[in-house]
């Protein structure tokens, strides 16, 4: 599904979602019963993919999940949504997600982004994305709170290699990506454990994460 190409005169970009399915996700998230885990996992890829869709300069959103139900539910938002391109290699399904985004909407070009997101917000997003196109032809990144990871990556279609995993942030940079300025507080925290969801409630957590985090008294 796309929005607003057709208005667009800005670069305008697919973001790239990756979802494990909840079931077998954020497996982190010690302390917690399964059904809270399945549950927070589930709401933080809803809430990253709202604030997606929200944001000016994405045209597009194209889950990548392996799970046909949840898959569902993102499309019911807005998402379009495909299988795991490559089994157990994220880097490889975002390479193939990426030729797939631009087959279908050639306009556009392909951002990866993290899916446990639960605070981010569209304008921070929009803020990010204006930098990819200030930076032109060279691939860039924003890492994560601890800068040694990665939550957003993007780079032209032809020139698309994401290196997700250990130390990802200094292989993108090693690989001669532009590491985006910024606070960005909201795009750089990823939530793996219940120590990062409850550094992210200052900044603001989505509807969904917030409703499941009460649900199970997990901020008190």
């Amino acid at each position: 599904m796309v929005r607003r190409v057709g208005k667009m005169s800005a670069m305008s970009f697919a973001v790239l979602l990756p979802v494990k399915p909840p079931a077998r996700g954020k497996s982190r998230l010690v302390g917690v019963s399964d059904q809270a885990r399945v549950a927070l996992a589930t709401g933080f890829a809803l809430d990253t993919a709202v604030a997606c869709l929200a944001a000016g300069r994405v045209g597009a959103v194209l889950a990548v999940t392996d799970d046909a139900l949840f898959a569902s539910s993102l499309v019911g938002l807005g998402c379009a949504a495909i299988p795991d391109g490559v089994t157990e290699d994220l880097n490889g399904s975002l390479r193939l997600a990426a030729h797939e985004a631009v087959r279908r909407w050639p306009a556009l070009r392909p951002v990866a982004l993290c899916g446990d997101l639960p605070a981010l917000r569209a304008a921070e997003l929009d803020a990010a994305l204006s930098g990819v196109a200030s930076a032109g032809e060279r691939a860039c990144f924003v890492a994560d709170e601890a800068g040694t990871g990665t939550t957003l990556y993007s780079a032209p279609a032809a020139a698309f290699s994401p290196s997700y995993g250990l130390d990802s942030a200094r292989l993108h940079a090693e690989a001669g990506a532009l590491a985006l300025p910024g606070e960005l507080a909201s795009l750089r925290h990823d939530v793996d454990t219940l120590d990062d969801l409850r550094a992210a409630v200052p900044i603001g957590l989505g509807p969904r994460t917030t409703l499941v985090a009460a649900q199970f008294g997990l901020l008190v």
